[in-house]
């Protein structure tokens, strides 16, 4: 603000900002209206260098947020608005209290004699009373447009977790505001396992890549059963999952699980059309699978070493089409009431997403690839005339996508049934990604709630140095925090298994995202920040509820203020063996990793330990040219000769490291690299982490990465399946041995 203005807070005489504009260059107005929208204008790297935000990154991202940025008179008015916004109106539209608390609300003065209040509890109780205004306390004053409002602070009574509903009004009964009051527990759930010092342990995999010699080239939700009972008998007590959001039936080459269509629902593609009951009666159905043709198909299906999605989905969806028929045909009532309730329970969210895919259906056979932006005009929004008859005319279509939603609930909630009843103690591990699709089901009709130009990426850093750009569009802060997170309370509900664990993939998107303009590379892109308080809270408080623990993926750049706010919350932190080094290399003890994390060796963004100790990852990105600069690979190898040596170094230090292993020895033979990766599980066995999540391709000796960060097409991402079929995997006597190892140091 201008040097001759009052404190913002207090001042009655700054100058507005309608006048001052004229007296300042452009870039001044940028300024105050990027700090009012929560964009950083510096950031610290990975490597604790400060970067400042360009003014035309600057101006990208506020246009990303809607304002005109080319017009100072526009720009001018906005700034006056927003910062006038939070004293006009009494109450915002959401406050978070943990127990009791205060409110603050603002009001004219001369204050109202009098200012009635009441709660109506979740419980569907109602509380009520009323305060003289000017004896409470006064949290600021300002002058707006030759009026006085002061800020006051209300107390409210402790109340039980939940979402309330806050009300005040004048004591002739009108209405003056309200508010959703969000009383939160003090940390999120822990798991009854986990307590008093209790540690768990349990096999992290893409369920994309379980092979099996029943399935259809895909792992599926049968498939995660079996696997997941087999694992408890090893004694694990997780199995770690992939996000299993929904895809694009229609495009299936669409693979990402981190840019899904929709967070809300489950990849149609893990389904296992053999186990429904349908299968049993379609004649159709069961012809078409016994065929030599399909059965052919199918043994191609599961030959091949990475999915072949197409292929996947044009055998599954022809089947289910044919089970969808008969099921319509001669559902008992029973089955028929259940898929009713289940649509009715889905609401506005699941119909827009059946009309949706049910849209795109009929637009790709027509030759139209993409998603909705792709569309005609008319088809761009879910309540316009077009969709609206599409949906009337062709509601078999919409009933068809609606239902393998419903049948996909099912097999994986029959999937944690079974797990559980074997032993499985804290169930399965979902994921939920950042953000969703832009053309996606998620998205459309929600343009006001997502951000227009600009997609979530991160700043370079060790894992891609040119930076990262993810291509899915980011939630408006300000639109998010006026609907009340009503979209963020969705999501939460619609991933959290009830008694498993959710991993918040990105976890620092609680308190901000890294937004890349469109067309623009990563490194021009800058932090968007959110209500950090506000969404930990409501993460804690859907965590009780769903007895779900929650895990927050904080690798990378990791602002020092949401490591601070998931341990007071008691959301679990992520420990890679890979990241857990102090600044000289050293790798940490496993002593020195904390209590509330998970520990893991590698991540799906990381090469399995084969390929680290090898180097194979570098040579691929090197081929892939993913380095930036001349010499970078070979500094790479440098470091990595250095990591070997310092690994090596750990896991004697516990009495760990292989006989007869050398840093040097790149190529060590089968034996010696399944004894480094039986130490190095052992050595994070050790740690006092809660949770410790270990990956089957480490188990099989695997080079072959999942994910290559910073590619698209260069590499087949998301596809690669394990190099044996599962049954026989959990079989082997070395899993048995490993297994037995994690039992002793676990406890």
């Amino acid at each position: 603000p201008p040097a001759t203005g009052k404190d913002t807070a207090t001042g009655s005489d700054a100058i507005p900002w309608r006048c001052w504009w004229t007296m300042a260059e452009l870039p001044a107005l940028l300024d105050r209206l990027g700090e009012l929208r929560g964009i950083g204008r510096e950031f610290v790297d990975y490597r604790g260098a400060r970067h400042a935000l360009g003014t035309e990154s600057l101006r990208r991202l506020l246009a990303a947020l809607g304002h005109r940025v080319d017009d100072p008179a526009a720009l001018a008015a906005e700034l006056e608005s927003l910062e006038q916004r939070d004293w006009i109106r009494v109450l915002g539209p959401v406050v978070v209290l943990r127990g009791a608390g205060e409110v603050h609300f603002t009001v004219l003065v001369p204050l109202l004699p009098t200012i009635r209040w009441r709660i109506l509890t979740e419980q569907g109780e109602v509380l009520e009373g009323e305060v003289d205004p000017a004896r409470l306390a006064v949290r600021g004053e300002r002058g707006v447009n030759g009026l006085w409002y002061r800020r006051l602070a209300l107390p409210v009574p402790a109340l039980a977790p939940g979402y309330h509903r806050l009300e005040l009004g004048k004591d002739d009964g009108s209405a003056l505001a309200g508010t959703l009051l969000i009383v939160a527990p003090p940390r999120a759930y822990l798991p009854p396992a986990l307590a008093d010092g209790g540690r768990a342990w349990g096999p992290s995999v893409q369920l994309y890549s379980l092979r099996s010699a029943r399935n259809w080239g895909i792992g599926d939700f049968t498939d995660l059963a079996g696997f997941a009972v087999e694992a408890a008998e090893l004694g694990a007590d997780l199995v770690g999952l992939n996000p299993l959001h929904a895809l694009f039936p229609a495009d299936p080459a669409q693979c990402a699980p981190y840019s899904p269509s929709s967070r809300l629902f489950l990849n149609v593609l893990y389904i296992d059309p053999e186990a429904l009951p349908e299968f049993a009666t379609c004649i159709e159905a069961r012809r078409l699978v016994g065929s030599p043709e399909f059965q052919a198909r199918l043994e191609r299906l599961r030959a091949v070493p990475f999915v072949d999605y197409p292929g996947v989905a044009s055998c599954k969806l022809e089947v289910l089409r044919h089970l969808h028929r008969e099921f319509r045909a001669t559902a008992d009532r029973e089955r028929g009431f259940e898929f009713e309730q289940f649509r009715k329970k889905g609401a506005c969210d699941l119909e827009t997403y059946a009309l949706f895919h049910a849209i795109q259906d009929h637009f790709s056979a027509a030759g139209v690839a993409g998603g909705w932006p792709a569309w005609p005009q008319p088809w761009q929004q879910p309540g316009g005339e077009a969709a609206r008859a599409f949906g009337e005319a062709e509601a078999e279509a919409v009933d068809f996508h609606a239902w393998l939603q419903w049948v996909a609930a099912g097999q994986l909630e029959a999937a944690e049934a079974r797990a559980r009843a074997a032993g499985l103690r804290l169930g399965l591990y979902r994921d939920l990604a950042v953000g969703p699709n832009g053309g996606g089901a998620e998205t459309w009709g929600g343009e006001d709630l997502f951000a227009r130009g600009a997609t979530v990426g991160a700043p370079p850093d060790p894992l891609a140095l040119q930076g990262q750009d993810w291509g899915i569009p980011p939630y408006r802060p300000d639109a998010l925090r006026e609907s009340g997170y009503a979209p963020f309370i969705r999501l939460l509900r619609a991933n959290m298994g009830l008694d498993g664990i959710l991993r918040i993939d990105h976890v620092m998107m609680l308190m901000r995202l890294w937004w890349v303009p469109v067309g623009r590379p990563s490194a021009e892109g800058g932090y968007v920040h959110y209500r950090l308080d506000e969404l930990m809270a409501i993460v804690a408080l859907e965590s009780q509820r769903h007895r779900c623990l929650v895990i927050g993926e904080d690798l990378g750049t990791v602002p020092a203020e949401v490591r601070a706010a998931m341990s007071s919350w008691g959301v679990f932190s992520y420990r890679v063996l890979m990241f857990e080094r102090d600044e000289s290399g050293r790798f940490r003890a496993p002593a020195e990793y904390p209590r509330e994390a998970l520990a893991a060796a590698s991540t799906h963004d990381l090469p399995p330990l084969a390929s680290f100790w090898g180097g194979s990852d570098i040579e691929l990105r090197e081929r892939l040219g993913l380095f930036p600069a001349p010499g970078q690979a070979d500094e790479e190898r440098l470091a990595r000769g250095a990591a070997r040596r310092d690994l090596l170094a750990a896991l004697a230090a516990e009495g760990l490291a292989p006989p007869g292993l050398d840093a040097a020895d790149t190529v060590p033979g089968p034996a010696t690299r399944s004894a480094l990766a039986t130490a190095v599980q052992c050595f994070l066995a050790r740690a006092p982490a809660a949770v410790l999540a270990l990956q089957p391709e480490d188990w099989l000796g695997m080079e072959t990465p999942v994910n290559v960060p910073g590619t698209h097409l260069e590499y087949p991402n998301w596809g690669r399946k394990l190099a044996a079929d599962w049954p026989d995997l959990m079989a082997r006597e070395s899993v048995w041995e490993l297994a037995t190892m994690l039992r002793r140091e676990r406890g």
